[in-house]
C-alpha cells in the first residue's frame, strides 16, 4: 500500500510541474488517504502482532 502512495505521489508532482492543477490535487489527495490507511494497517498489525500465545 505504501507502495501506491509513493506512486500517487509522483503522480500529482509530475502533473503539478506540467501544470495539472486538478490532477495534482486528486492524485495528491489519493496519495494521503493510502498513507493514513498505511499507518492505521501498519498500527494495528503492531498491537495484533504483540499477543502471545502461552
Amino acid at each position: 500500500m505504501l507502495r501506491w502512495t509513493v506512486i500517487f505521489l509522483v503522480v500529482a508532482i509530475i502533473a503539478a510541474i506540467f501544470g495539472f492543477g486538478g490532477i495534482a490535487a486528486g492524485a495528491a489527495g489519493i496519495a494521503k488517504v493510502l498513507f493514513f490507511i498505511f499507518i492505521v494497517l501498519f498500527l494495528l498489525s503492531l498491537i495484533g502482532g504483540r499477543k502471545t500465545v502461552d
